[in-house]
């Protein structure tokens, strides 16, 4: 795969990911009690879009990590790994969520109810999407494959998300900041991550158009 298409694919699917998220958080406050079957399966269906996108943008930023510099593919290889593993923790919780909605004969509020999910979206996926971010600072970093406020602000939000993994020591009610399942611990941090996302995914895309393809000639003075 050549750089810039690596760019330009790295970059749509960034920007993709981010519209998916984006567009499903503000779905979980539109209700103040349980929400109807059609509000959390449409939020569901939406936020199942941004781990597909993630798991090829993972892929292809491996591949231009690896295309800047040999040296880094492990670094590449980390945030795969830990993207696609951020990316499966979100499927399996959305999964639980729309299991449990289908089943039930009543309207329930997935995010007290089903209780297998308050650590996935929570402790783990934050755990895990810190690692992810690190691995994609660094990445940025070492290589200079992206602008230096791109690999820096990796580096913050994973300090950001890191903070929230004892947050299952807090109990499990969603209207509380700090709580396993708080709107602190998984809403604002998945809002933080998807806008971050969406910035990095158009710079990269634009990126591609800046720098000249591979094999080109040197511009002659």
């Amino acid at each position: 795969m050549n750089e810039t298409l690596a760019r330009r694919l790295t970059g749509l699917t960034g920007i993709a990911t981010a519209a998916a998220f984006i567009v499903e958080v503000p779905l979980y406050f539109i209700y103040s009690g349980p929400p109807p079957d059609s509000n959390v399966l449409a939020r569901l269906l939406i936020g199942i879009l941004g781990p597909a996108f993630l798991t090829v943008f993972v892929t292809v930023f491996r591949e231009l990590v690896k295309g800047a510099d040999p040296v880094y593919e492990w670094v590449g290889t980390m945030a795969f790994a830990t993207g696609l593993v951020y990316a499966t923790i979100t499927l399996v919780s959305s999964g639980l969520e729309a299991g449990a909605v289908i089943a039930a004969d009543h309207p329930i509020d997935p995010t007290i109810t089903v209780s297998g999910t308050y650590i996935l979206y929570g402790a783990i996926g934050r755990l895990m999407l810190a690692l992810f971010l690190t691995a994609v600072g660094y990445g940025i970093s070492r290589t200079k494959s992206l602008p230096r406020w791109a690999g820096r602000s990796a580096f913050v939000l994973a300090g950001v998300n890191l903070v929230f993994v004892p947050s299952l020591f807090f109990g499990n009610a969603p209207t509380h900041f700090y709580a396993a399942n708080g709107w602190g611990t998984t809403a604002l941090m998945g809002a933080f991550f998807s806008y971050w996302m969406l910035a990095l995914g158009i710079s990269t895309y634009r990126s591609a158009t800046r720098r000249a393809p591979a094999g080109s000639p040197a511009p002659q003075h």
